[in-house]
């Protein structure tokens, strides 16, 4: 408890998934979060299971891909809590499944504006509040599939392999001004969203665990609060020697 005292966060793509066990754990440990997401709905949710556990949490909507709403966010964000200690880029989507020949410029496109460009608008927007602060903690989420190739969806591959250059480059940056810049990677999460389809793929969730769960040297996938335990760390001044690092959080998916 308490790993993030006094810490005040910024969560994107909260509203859901590994980015609500995120917000949820980090108020937990003491951090009042900026809860975001494009959905209202979910991202009040999050706010409303944060309060309800005792910790303290605000909404704002944000559109990630939208360099000007960011700004006016984070700027909000700051003015409401008094600085910003944390900024977690969560905010993603995976795109189509299709192999690179496949792949129209238009769903390309959709995959960069959030995965990639998110990322960018959020850490530029983010260094100036941290450098106010002097210092501060970005943990970008990226994936297993930014560290090694697979058959699967062309545009988030070479998205999330963005991600995780841009970690390495923004860590050489911003060093000197005691802003620690990391990436998270992980590999099969049943996240609520990943449980649905697995349901209605053909055996049912347990069909799809019977194919995965092999896979893992652990001999298991992973749940959200795994990845979101890996994010607290490195958020925390625990981590304070952790700086451009790649954490994978995958059961030992890429081990083998």
């Amino acid at each position: 408890m308490n790993r993030l005292e006094n810490k005040i966060a910024i969560i994107t793509g909260a509203g859901n998934g590994m980015g609500r066990a995120t917000a949820e754990l980090f108020a937990r440990e003491g951090a009042t979060v900026a809860v975001t997401d494009l959905s209202e709905e979910h991202g009040k949710h999050t706010v409303r299971n944060i309060e309800a556990a005792g910790g303290k949490a605000e909404f704002w909507r944000l559109d990630v891909s939208n360099e000007s709403n960011v700004e006016e966010v984070f700027a909000d964000v700051r003015k409401t809590f008094g600085k910003l200690d944390i900024l977690v880029n969560n905010a993603g989507i995976s795109g189509v499944d299709k192999p690179t020949h496949e792949v129209t410029e238009a769903e390309w496109d959709l995959v960069f504006a959030v995965d990639v460009k998110g990322v960018f608008f959020c850490t530029k927007h983010a260094i100036g509040h941290m450098k106010a602060n002097g210092g501060g903690s970005i943990v970008n989420m990226s994936s297993i599939y930014g560290l090694v190739g697979s058959h699967e969806m062309a545009p988030y591959h070479a998205a999330k392999g963005a991600v995780t250059i841009m970690t390495k480059k923004d860590a050489a940056t911003y060093g000197k001004d005691n802003i620690r810049v990391n990436s998270v990677h992980p590999g099969t999460i049943l996240t609520p969203f990943v449980r649905e389809l697995a349901e209605r793929s053909e055996g049912g969730l347990r069909g799809y665990l019977d194919i995965m769960e092999p896979k893992h040297p652990i001999g298991h996938v992973g749940d959200p609060d795994d990845v979101a335990y890996a994010i607290v760390f490195l958020a925390s001044d625990e981590a304070r020697f952790v700086h451009g690092a790649s954490l994978v959080v995958d059961g030992g998916y890429t081990a083998v």
